[in-house]
Protein backbone atom coordinates (compact mmCIF):
# COMPACT_ATOMS: atom_id res chain seq x y z
CA UNK A 1 0.00 0.00 0.00
CA UNK A 2 2.80 2.38 0.84
CA UNK A 3 4.00 2.51 -2.77
CA UNK A 4 0.58 3.59 -4.07
CA UNK A 5 0.33 6.90 -5.91
CA UNK A 6 -1.87 9.33 -4.00
CA UNK A 7 -3.21 12.45 -5.70
CA UNK A 8 -3.88 15.31 -3.29
CA UNK A 9 -6.14 18.01 -4.67
CA UNK A 10 -5.53 21.32 -2.89
CA UNK A 11 -2.19 19.89 -1.79
CA UNK A 12 -0.55 23.26 -1.10
CA UNK A 13 -3.26 24.58 1.21
CA UNK A 14 -3.26 24.63 5.00
CA UNK A 15 -4.57 21.08 5.30
CA UNK A 16 -3.25 19.67 2.04
CA UNK A 17 0.34 20.57 2.86
CA UNK A 18 0.25 18.54 6.08
CA UNK A 19 -1.63 15.67 4.41
CA UNK A 20 1.00 15.49 1.66
CA UNK A 21 3.83 15.46 4.21
CA UNK A 22 2.14 12.73 6.28
CA UNK A 23 1.51 10.54 3.23
CA UNK A 24 5.12 10.90 2.08
CA UNK A 25 6.27 9.97 5.58
CA UNK A 26 4.20 6.79 5.31
CA UNK A 27 5.91 5.84 2.07
CA UNK A 28 3.25 6.84 -0.44
CA UNK A 29 4.16 8.46 -3.73
CA UNK A 30 2.39 11.82 -3.57
CA UNK A 31 1.33 14.00 -6.46
CA UNK A 32 0.17 17.46 -5.43
CA UNK A 33 -2.47 19.21 -7.54
CA UNK A 34 -3.35 22.82 -6.81
CA UNK A 35 -3.85 26.25 -8.31
CA UNK A 36 -2.65 27.87 -10.49
CA UNK A 37 -1.58 24.95 -12.69
CA UNK A 38 -4.43 22.64 -11.65
CA UNK A 39 -8.09 23.64 -11.63
CA UNK A 40 -10.44 21.17 -9.97
CA UNK A 41 -13.30 22.48 -12.13
CA UNK A 42 -11.46 21.48 -15.34
CA UNK A 43 -12.80 18.03 -16.39
CA UNK A 44 -9.76 17.21 -18.53
CA UNK A 45 -7.25 18.01 -15.81
CA UNK A 46 -9.24 16.04 -13.26
CA UNK A 47 -9.49 12.99 -15.51
CA UNK A 48 -5.75 13.02 -16.07
CA UNK A 49 -5.04 13.30 -12.32
CA UNK A 50 -7.46 10.51 -11.37
CA UNK A 51 -6.14 8.20 -14.09
CA UNK A 52 -2.57 8.73 -12.89
CA UNK A 53 -3.28 7.84 -9.24
CA UNK A 54 -4.32 4.89 -7.11
CA UNK A 55 -6.28 7.04 -4.65
CA UNK A 56 -7.43 10.66 -4.43
CA UNK A 57 -7.60 12.90 -1.35
CA UNK A 58 -9.63 16.03 -2.05
CA UNK A 59 -8.65 18.96 0.17
CA UNK A 60 -9.53 21.52 -2.51
CA UNK A 61 -12.49 23.78 -1.79
CA UNK A 62 -13.93 27.25 -2.06
CA UNK A 63 -13.61 28.20 1.62
CA UNK A 64 -14.53 31.91 1.74
CA UNK A 65 -17.65 31.49 3.86
CA UNK A 66 -18.80 35.10 3.58
CA UNK A 67 -17.73 35.36 -0.05
CA UNK A 68 -19.89 32.37 -0.93
CA UNK A 69 -22.98 34.43 -0.14
CA UNK A 70 -22.36 36.56 -3.25
CA UNK A 71 -20.37 33.95 -5.21
CA UNK A 72 -22.71 31.01 -4.71
CA UNK A 73 -22.32 29.82 -8.30
CA UNK A 74 -18.54 29.58 -7.98
CA UNK A 75 -18.76 27.93 -4.56
CA UNK A 76 -21.16 25.34 -5.96
CA UNK A 77 -18.94 24.74 -9.00
CA UNK A 78 -15.91 24.00 -6.81
CA UNK A 79 -17.51 22.40 -3.76
CA UNK A 80 -20.29 20.44 -5.44
CA UNK A 81 -20.08 20.01 -9.23
CA UNK A 82 -16.35 19.23 -9.22
CA UNK A 83 -16.79 16.73 -6.39
CA UNK A 84 -19.57 14.98 -8.26
CA UNK A 85 -17.36 14.81 -11.35
CA UNK A 86 -14.54 13.41 -9.22
CA UNK A 87 -16.88 10.71 -7.95
CA UNK A 88 -18.00 9.78 -11.45
CA UNK A 89 -14.40 9.49 -12.66
CA UNK A 90 -13.39 7.49 -9.59
CA UNK A 91 -16.30 5.11 -10.19
CA UNK A 92 -15.31 4.72 -13.83
CA UNK A 93 -11.64 4.09 -12.99
CA UNK A 94 -12.18 2.04 -9.82
CA UNK A 95 -10.37 4.55 -7.57
CA UNK A 96 -10.97 5.34 -3.89
CA UNK A 97 -11.65 8.96 -2.90
CA UNK A 98 -11.34 10.69 0.46
CA UNK A 99 -13.19 14.00 0.47
CA UNK A 100 -12.96 16.73 3.10
CA UNK A 101 -16.21 18.30 4.27
CA UNK A 102 -17.28 20.54 7.13
CA UNK A 103 -19.38 21.14 10.23
CA UNK A 104 -21.13 23.86 8.22
CA UNK A 105 -23.41 21.24 6.69
CA UNK A 106 -25.33 21.51 9.99
CA UNK A 107 -27.38 24.40 11.38
CA UNK A 108 -25.79 24.25 14.85
CA UNK A 109 -29.10 23.97 16.71
CA UNK A 110 -28.64 20.46 18.10
CA UNK A 111 -28.27 20.23 21.87
CA UNK A 112 -25.90 17.25 21.68
CA UNK A 113 -22.80 16.52 19.58
CA UNK A 114 -23.55 15.76 15.93
CA UNK A 115 -23.24 12.18 14.70
CA UNK A 116 -22.73 11.21 11.08
CA UNK A 117 -26.35 10.18 10.57
CA UNK A 118 -27.81 13.52 11.66
CA UNK A 119 -29.65 15.27 8.85
CA UNK A 120 -27.64 18.13 7.29
CA UNK A 121 -29.32 21.55 7.38
CA UNK A 122 -26.84 24.23 6.25
CA UNK A 123 -27.65 27.87 6.99
CA UNK A 124 -25.30 29.55 4.51
CA UNK A 125 -24.26 29.14 0.88
CA UNK A 126 -20.88 27.64 1.74
CA UNK A 127 -22.55 24.93 3.82
CA UNK A 128 -25.10 24.29 1.07
CA UNK A 129 -22.35 23.84 -1.51
CA UNK A 130 -20.43 21.43 0.74
CA UNK A 131 -23.58 19.43 1.47
CA UNK A 132 -24.29 19.17 -2.25
CA UNK A 133 -20.73 17.93 -2.81
CA UNK A 134 -21.22 15.18 -0.28
CA UNK A 135 -24.50 14.14 -1.88
CA UNK A 136 -23.06 14.06 -5.39
CA UNK A 137 -20.06 12.02 -4.28
CA UNK A 138 -22.31 9.46 -2.60
CA UNK A 139 -24.63 9.35 -5.62
CA UNK A 140 -21.68 8.64 -7.94
CA UNK A 141 -21.36 5.18 -6.42
CA UNK A 142 -17.57 5.35 -6.16
CA UNK A 143 -15.60 3.92 -3.26
CA UNK A 144 -15.38 6.93 -0.99
CA UNK A 145 -14.75 8.32 2.48
CA UNK A 146 -16.05 11.72 3.62
CA UNK A 147 -14.36 13.37 6.60
CA UNK A 148 -16.15 16.33 8.17
CA UNK A 149 -13.83 18.71 10.01
CA UNK A 150 -14.28 21.80 12.14
CA UNK A 151 -12.23 24.78 13.29
CA UNK A 152 -8.98 23.63 11.68
CA UNK A 153 -5.70 25.45 12.15
CA UNK A 154 -2.17 24.80 10.95
CA UNK A 155 1.19 26.24 10.01
CA UNK A 156 0.45 26.65 6.30
CA UNK A 157 -2.54 28.96 6.13
CA UNK A 158 -4.84 31.43 7.83
CA UNK A 159 -7.17 30.26 10.59
CA UNK A 160 -9.12 31.60 13.54
CA UNK A 161 -6.01 31.09 15.70
CA UNK A 162 -3.68 32.96 13.34
CA UNK A 163 -6.17 35.80 12.96
CA UNK A 164 -6.44 36.12 16.73
CA UNK A 165 -2.68 36.55 16.97
CA UNK A 166 -2.67 39.15 14.18
CA UNK A 167 -5.45 41.14 15.82
CA UNK A 168 -3.54 41.19 19.10
CA UNK A 169 -0.74 43.25 17.53
CA UNK A 170 -2.24 46.64 18.31
CA UNK A 171 -2.64 45.79 22.00
CA UNK A 172 -6.30 46.74 22.07
CA UNK A 173 -9.04 44.69 23.72
CA UNK A 174 -10.03 41.59 21.77
CA UNK A 175 -13.77 40.99 21.67
CA UNK A 176 -14.53 37.39 20.73
CA UNK A 177 -17.85 35.62 20.38
CA UNK A 178 -18.74 33.27 23.21
CA UNK A 179 -21.86 31.65 21.74
CA UNK A 180 -20.17 29.59 19.00
CA UNK A 181 -19.07 26.22 20.39
CA UNK A 182 -16.81 23.64 18.77
CA UNK A 183 -13.33 22.18 18.92
CA UNK A 184 -10.09 23.55 17.43
CA UNK A 185 -8.57 20.81 15.27
CA UNK A 186 -4.92 20.71 14.21
CA UNK A 187 -4.23 19.90 10.54
CA UNK A 188 -1.38 17.64 11.68
CA UNK A 189 -3.88 15.57 13.67
CA UNK A 190 -6.19 15.41 10.67
CA UNK A 191 -3.33 14.39 8.37
CA UNK A 192 -2.36 11.49 10.63
CA UNK A 193 -5.96 10.26 10.74
CA UNK A 194 -6.30 10.55 6.97
CA UNK A 195 -3.25 8.33 6.53
CA UNK A 196 -4.94 5.65 8.63
CA UNK A 197 -8.15 5.93 6.62
CA UNK A 198 -6.11 5.75 3.41
CA UNK A 199 -4.36 2.61 4.55
CA UNK A 200 -7.69 0.98 5.41
CA UNK A 201 -9.49 2.39 2.35
CA UNK A 202 -12.25 3.22 4.82
CA UNK A 203 -15.70 4.01 3.45
CA UNK A 204 -18.52 6.19 4.74
CA UNK A 205 -18.88 9.52 6.53
CA UNK A 206 -16.74 10.35 9.57
CA UNK A 207 -16.59 13.26 12.01
CA UNK A 208 -13.17 14.36 13.24
CA UNK A 209 -12.29 17.09 15.73
CA UNK A 210 -10.19 17.59 18.82
CA UNK A 211 -11.73 15.94 21.87
CA UNK A 212 -13.83 18.21 24.07
CA UNK A 213 -15.34 21.53 23.11
CA UNK A 214 -14.87 25.23 23.80
CA UNK A 215 -16.21 28.60 22.67
CA UNK A 216 -14.36 30.91 20.31
CA UNK A 217 -13.86 33.16 23.32
CA UNK A 218 -12.35 30.25 25.27
CA UNK A 219 -9.86 29.63 22.47
CA UNK A 220 -8.88 33.30 22.50
CA UNK A 221 -8.28 33.15 26.25
CA UNK A 222 -6.16 30.02 25.84
CA UNK A 223 -4.03 31.56 23.08
CA UNK A 224 -3.59 34.86 24.89
CA UNK A 225 -2.49 33.12 28.09
CA UNK A 226 -0.11 30.65 26.45
CA UNK A 227 1.54 33.30 24.27
CA UNK A 228 1.48 35.96 27.00
CA UNK A 229 0.00 38.41 24.53
CA UNK A 230 -0.77 40.98 27.19
CA UNK A 231 -4.17 41.86 25.71
CA UNK A 232 -7.57 41.95 27.35
CA UNK A 233 -9.97 39.35 25.92
CA UNK A 234 -13.68 40.04 26.38
CA UNK A 235 -16.69 37.86 25.44
CA UNK A 236 -19.51 39.04 23.21
CA UNK A 237 -22.44 37.48 21.32
CA UNK A 238 -22.30 36.73 17.59
CA UNK A 239 -24.83 39.52 17.03
CA UNK A 240 -22.07 42.00 17.89
CA UNK A 241 -20.32 41.15 14.63
CA UNK A 242 -22.95 40.52 11.96
CA UNK A 243 -21.50 38.84 8.87
CA UNK A 244 -22.89 38.09 5.41
CA UNK A 245 -23.01 34.37 6.26
CA UNK A 246 -24.63 32.98 9.39
CA UNK A 247 -22.50 30.55 11.42
CA UNK A 248 -23.78 27.47 13.27
CA UNK A 249 -23.66 28.13 17.01
CA UNK A 250 -22.86 24.52 17.93
CA UNK A 251 -20.30 22.53 15.95
CA UNK A 252 -19.75 19.80 18.50
CA UNK A 253 -18.91 16.45 16.90
CA UNK A 254 -19.31 12.94 18.20
CA UNK A 255 -16.13 11.30 16.89
CA UNK A 256 -16.70 7.79 18.22
CA UNK A 257 -17.15 6.33 14.72
CA UNK A 258 -13.72 7.38 13.46
CA UNK A 259 -12.14 6.72 16.85
CA UNK A 260 -13.03 3.03 16.44
CA UNK A 261 -10.76 2.91 13.38
CA UNK A 262 -7.81 4.94 14.68
CA UNK A 263 -4.82 3.37 16.40
CA UNK A 264 -4.58 6.06 19.09
CA UNK A 265 -7.16 8.05 21.08
CA UNK A 266 -8.21 11.44 19.77
CA UNK A 267 -6.41 13.94 21.98
CA UNK A 268 -8.19 16.76 23.84
CA UNK A 269 -7.96 19.97 21.80
CA UNK A 270 -5.66 21.70 24.33
CA UNK A 271 -2.61 19.49 23.67
CA UNK A 272 -2.21 19.98 19.90
CA UNK A 273 -2.99 23.70 20.18
CA UNK A 274 -0.41 24.18 22.93
CA UNK A 275 2.23 22.40 20.83
CA UNK A 276 1.33 24.53 17.82
CA UNK A 277 1.70 27.74 19.84
CA UNK A 278 4.99 26.52 21.31
CA UNK A 279 6.37 25.90 17.83
CA UNK A 280 5.23 29.36 16.81
CA UNK A 281 7.02 30.77 19.85
CA UNK A 282 10.24 28.97 18.96
CA UNK A 283 10.06 30.00 15.31
CA UNK A 284 9.82 33.68 16.18
CA UNK A 285 11.84 33.71 19.41
CA UNK A 286 13.99 36.58 18.18
CA UNK A 287 11.07 38.98 18.47
CA UNK A 288 10.35 38.73 22.17
CA UNK A 289 8.05 36.31 23.94
CA UNK A 290 6.36 34.20 21.20
CA UNK A 291 7.52 36.61 18.51
CA UNK A 292 4.08 38.16 18.55
CA UNK A 293 5.13 41.63 19.59
CA UNK A 294 3.76 44.26 17.29
CA UNK A 295 5.16 43.50 13.83
CA UNK A 296 5.43 39.76 13.48
CA UNK A 297 3.03 37.45 11.69
CA UNK A 298 1.72 39.99 9.22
Amino acid sequence: MGRDIVAIFGGRGMLGTDVAAACIDKGYTVRVYDLPEFDITDPGQMREAVNASDAVINCAAYTDVDGAETNAVLAHRVNAEAVGRLGALAKECGKWVLHISTDFVFDGKLKRPYVETDEPAPINEYGKSKMAGEQLLVASGCSHCIVRLEWTYGAHGASFVSKLIEQAQDGETLRVVNDQIGSPTATTVVAAAICELLERRAEGIFHLAGAGHVSRFGIAQFVAERLELGVDVQPCPSSTYPAPARRPLSSRFDCSKIQALLNTPIEPWQGPLERFLRQLDEKHSGYGRCGIHRQQLR
